[in-house]
């Protein structure tokens, strides 16, 4: 290979480096320190466990209510 060919090469994996580099530091420069809580999409993707845990089931237990209106209402 001619040393005027190994130059040009050279130079030409020069500007793309150049040209990478500049695009990383475009996308480092862009982003900045998250303020405030994520969302809640982001925070199921971080606490994602292997087996979920059933949910905890809210207000009365199961049984009561009408059955016991009814009991006394008799």
């Amino acid at each position: 290979m001619d040393l005027t060919q190994i130059i040009a090469a050279l130079r030409a994996e020069q500007e793309q480096l150049e040209e990478a580099i500049l695009s990383l530091e475009r996308v480092a420069g862009t982003r900045g320190k998250r303020r405030g809580r994520p969302p809640a999409w982001m925070m199921a993707l971080e606490e994602a466990p292997a087996v979920k845990a059933p949910k905890k089931r809210r207000g009365r237990p199961l049984g009561s209510g009408k059955k016991r209106t009814e009991a006394a209402g008799e």
